[in-house]
């Protein structure tokens, strides 16, 4: 058996492979060992799970671990995505949960994600521990009950945490806009968790919603259930064959957004963070400022001067973003991968909301998404970004990340103005555009991220992005 590794906040692995009954019962034992140890696992763990294969089976064997451990579970009736799970941690004051999933991964995939008390992504206090106990035991070290047993003892229980978060929901979304809107909304959740939770909200708002991927497939169509453009060519095609306003998409898991616009043409996630953090400044009057992650665009950064608010800038990932949401510093919080929450809302991504904000910010305006794009372009400029994955061998890999550490005075032509290593190398060029790269921990890639105030400009980056990488 190989090691067990966390990634961000859980372990996953290939079905049969790497992600076994054997290893998911280790994982958990290790968690139920956490918790113990934490002196808080009489608090108990919410139990979720995906549309994955067997996940449901995966999380009842979780549970016969937790109830094995004389921790209670509050098990979902259905499978539930990631951000209702964070909810019902917190609306229970839960110990933590425990949620099967491996989000907008491909099928062959799948997970266990531990999230602590506070309902977000689980820090490395938590993961390393619970990663060093995992890798310490052994198959006779399981503790385990029936789900009959667990139930009779009290230590299993089913919760639907639908209706509470819908209630949530309701305290951030103007449901009232949509209601008046005449909205007509076509939603994709890729055969994911987001079904009967982005469509079903919608529709009691009183926008006319037509979903597709509706219906549990294990193999997700055959491709990642990720809401980027790439697999979201069914919506593109529904959306102007409906005549919609609107394509909303979420990942497996529903913590991811993908958005359409009424011709079926995709947003990036970029753009759409930069219009809800303008839209949330002039709509809801709330104080803070805005936090994103080094790799997510500088337009977010526009916006907030333009109102005055300040930027966190966060290594990547989620669980340094809701930081800020904990400690009510932000609006809003994003990362250029389809990761939003808000001011008063989870310190979890959540694709449903982000998506509902979305439509509502469609429904107050009476815009198409590239008019306020534009309007918010003329307010404080264009600006335009990639990502491109650069496959690296890795002694090459290696030398290159070895020369980024020397700084090149120019890039592209335009002065170096400003080195960041938060995480990986960002050069921030004299007229404000920049790169990044970034080496994956798990690939033989580094991500390159470009940004710059033209097409041509953004060209010109990843010519001399791909020269630096060719003189490695």
């Amino acid at each position: 058996m190989s090691a067990i590794k966390f990634g961000t906040s859980g372990w996953r692995g290939i079905i049969a492979e790497d992600f076994t009954f054997a290893n998911a019962r280790l994982v958990c034992q290790a968690i139920a060992d956490f918790l113990q140890q934490e002196g808080i696992a009489s608090k108990g763990v919410v139990i979720g799970y995906d549309t994955r294969f067997q996940s449901e089976a995966f999380a009842a064997a979780a549970a016969e671990v937790m109830a094995g451990n004389g921790i209670p579970s509050f098990f979902t009736v259905r499978d539930c995505p990631t951000p209702v799970v964070s909810f019902a941690i917190r609306e229970g004051r839960h110990a933590g949960g425990i949620n099967i999933t491996a989000s907008h991964n491909p099928p062959e995939y799948n997970g266990v994600k531990f999230s602590p008390a506070s309902g977000g992504p689980a820090p490395e206090t938590a993961t390393k521990p619970i990663e060093a106990i995992a890798n310490k035991l052994t198959p006779g070290d399981i503790k385990r009950l029936s789900l009959d047993q667990a139930r009779s003892r009290g230590l299993l229980h089913d919760i639907d945490p639908r209706a509470a978060y819908f209630q949530h929901l309701q305290t951030l979304v103007d449901t009232e806009v949509l209601r008046k809107a005449g909205l007509k909304v076509v939603v994709d959740a890729l055969y994911g968790t987001g079904r009967g939770y982005l469509d079903a909200f919608l529709q009691e708002a009183g926008v006319e919603v037509e979903l597709i991927h509706g219906h549990r497939d294990a193999l997700f169509g055959g491709h990642r259930p990720e809401p980027s453009a790439e697999f979201l060519g069914e919506l593109s095609d529904r959306i102007p064959a409906s005549k919609a306003h609107l394509g909303l998409a979420t990942d497996a898991d529903a913590d991811r957004f993908g958005v359409m616009d009424s011709r079926g043409e995709y947003h990036e996630a970029n753009e759409i963070l930069a219009l809800l953090l303008d839209y949330l400044i002039e709509t809801r009057g709330w104080d803070g400022g805005v936090a994103r992650s080094v790799a997510t665009t500088h337009l977010i950064d526009r916006v907030a001067a333009q109102n005055g608010r300040p930027v966190f800038e966060t290594k990547v990932g989620f669980k340094y973003l809701g930081e800020y949401i904990l400690n009510d510093q932000a609006v809003m919080v994003g990362e250029e991968s389809e990761g939003f929450s808000m001011k008063n809302h989870l310190p979890e991504k959540d694709g449903i909301l982000a998506d509902l904000m979305v439509a509502e910010m469609v429904a107050r305006k009476g815009k198409d998404l590239p008019q306020l794009l534009e309007d918010l372009f003329a307010r404080v400029g264009p600006v335009y970004n990639r990502r491109i994955n650069l496959s690296l061998a890795p002694a090459a890999k290696t030398r290159f990340l070895e020369r980024l550490q020397t700084v090149p005075s120019r890039f592209a032509g335009k002065a170096v103005a400003r080195h960041v290593t938060i995480d990986g190398h960002k050069f921030i060029l004299e007229d404000g555009s920049w790169v990044c790269f970034r080496p994956s921990g798990t690939e033989p890639v580094v991500r390159f991220y470009l940004e710059a105030s033209s097409q041509e400009a953004l060209e010109q980056l990843r010519k001399a992005g791909e020269a630096l990488l060719r003189e490695a």
